[in-house]
């Protein structure tokens, strides 16, 4: 018996020394294990205020990890959610310090403040009166529950304005709403809504944006976006939108049928301009012309094909299509310069000045910074006052596009039916003569690419008013027979 009262003592001796080292090594490990929580908070609160959040969200992660009981540990990873703008991810950590201190006044300001701008106006009053129960002089709270009450007076009128079509109305009530509540894509989406009623599109598409990311998996935001862009002509941001819808659900079948439609005609549009940048008029004709049959309903887009044919006809030079194309492209889009300045170019080459003139004159009034228009309008009116002078092309009855072949052909023709030689009476000889030398003159400019070039820019190489300050008069650097017969020989010099 007293043996087993002397075992049963060693027994308990032994485990009440086990307990107290024990004791000393969990001391011990919550002893460390606090000092490394404080140098995650410490090294946390260092980052945060040199402006590296990531860094410090980290430390912050790592110092809730080691400690999930700390309310104010929560709360400062919820200051720098909110600092690097991640609201959603800061509310559940405001509410779990609130839950672990519940008269922790600044979060529930904080989380009030939150859920206010997120148009959360019932659980932010919530947390407003709370705040007010503990503190009734707290003036943040105060104010705040006053903005609550505002955006609910507000939301109420933008309701009732959009209900009887008072668009305007409840845009106006609703810039108050968001004003407050930033973050509340249904006030956004309403807005968007009215905006489209009147016809605002691109401030929908303002509106619109945001809520993309304020709700989550938005595809019918994106697909709304990317429809709204495509009716305004943007295909290129129209495919951008729906591509993100698809990103969310590459099953969506509204998206992918929107998105093959948008792709399609972003292909041929593409196409098009890069073969105009290949000056390959014809084909990117084709392909204008095939983007309309794949939209024919959405008139921004035939309205650019219209336009951007009549650039390729003019830069072609099929004058006669380029003026009957670029007129009705004209009537389409009175307030675009490109098209007056190509039908200006078409109307040069028909010899039309005048009209081009005009047509480059409304272009500066539309686009009064285009060096192109302006340096196009220069020389319009150069030829123009040429025209009224001297025009070599008439002289040899050409167009203006007329090859070396085709000058030195006119030439030949007009030379003999005009040769001196042919005329009896002296007073025909000497009419045949003046228009001889004219022909003669103009064969010699027009295949001379430099003095070409002159009179194309609307200068006559020949008239002595462009020879002033040069010192000299224009030789005429040839003697002239053009068969070799006859008993005229003429030494042009030029006066």
């Amino acid at each position: 018996m007293d043996r087993d009262k002397r075992r049963l003592s060693g027994v308990l001796s032994s485990l009440s020394l086990f307990c107290v080292i024990l004791d000393l090594q969990l001391h011990g490990l919550s002893a460390a294990n606090h000092a490394e929580i404080e140098g995650h908070l410490e090294m946390g609160r260092k980052l945060l205020a040199a402006g590296q959040l990531a860094e410090a969200l980290t430390h912050y992660h790592a110092a809730v990890d080691g400690d999930p009981n700390n309310y104010l540990t929560y709360y400062k990873r919820a200051a720098v959610y909110l600092a690097m703008g991640k609201f959603r991810s800061a509310l559940p950590d405001l509410s779990r310090a609130i839950q672990l201190k519940p008269d922790f006044l600044a979060a529930r300001l904080q989380r009030g403040n939150i859920l206010l701008k997120q148009g959360d106006v019932q659980e932010a009053r919530q947390d407003f009166l709370s705040v007010l129960q503990s503190s009734p002089t707290n003036e943040e709270a105060q104010s705040q529950l006053e903005r609550v009450q505002e955006v609910e007076r507000n939301v109420g009128g933008a309701s009732e304005a959009y209900e009887r079509r008072d668009y305007y109305g409840a845009i106006a009530l609703l810039e108050k709403v968001i004003e407050f509540s930033p973050w509340d894509p249904s006030a956004r989406e309403l807005r968007a809504e009215c905006y489209l009623q009147v016809g605002e599109l691109s401030n929908a598409v303002q509106d619109l944006k945001p809520t993309t990311k304020l709700r989550n998996d938005n595809r019918a935001a994106f697909l709304k976006l990317s429809k709204l862009y495509y009716s305004m002509g943007e295909h290129g941001e129209s495919l951008s939108q729906v591509r993100e819808c698809l990103k969310l659900d590459q099953d969506d079948k509204e998206c992918f049928s929107h998105y093959k439609q948008v792709k399609k005609l972003s292909r041929q549009l593409e196409m098009a301009e890069e073969l105009i940048r290949e000056q390959r008029y014809e084909d990117a004709i084709e392909k204008f012309e095939a983007s309309v049959k794949t939209e024919p309903r959405v008139e921004v887009y035939s309205t650019r094909a219209k336009e951007r044919i009549c650039h390729c006809l003019s830069k072609s030079q099929r004058t006669e299509e380029a003026i009957l194309v670029c007129t009705e492209a004209h009537q389409r889009d009175p307030q675009n310069p490109l098209i007056l300045r190509d039908r200006a170019e078409a109307y040069i080459l028909n010899e039309e000045y005048e009209k081009a003139v005009e047509d480059l004159l409304q272009a500066k009034e539309l686009d009064g910074e285009s060096e192109e228009i302006k340096e196009g309008l220069e020389r319009a009116q150069k030829l123009l006052k040429q025209s009224k002078k001297r025009d070599y092309y008439k002289i040899l009855g050409v167009k203006r596009n007329a090859n070396k072949q085709e000058v030195i052909k006119a030439y030949r023709k007009l030379a003999q039916q005009w040769h001196p030689d042919n005329f009896q009476s002296e007073e025909e000889k000497k009419e045949a003569e003046k228009k001889f030398i004219d022909i003669a003159a103009a064969k010699e400019v027009l295949t001379d690419p430099e003095m070409r070039q002159k009179v194309d820019a609307g200068e006559d190489p020949l008239d002595p008013e462009n020879q002033q300050g040069s010192g000299h008069h224009q030789q005429w650097p040839f003697e002239f027979n053009p068969f070799g017969s006859g008993n005229y020989q003429f030494k042009f010099n030029y006066h």
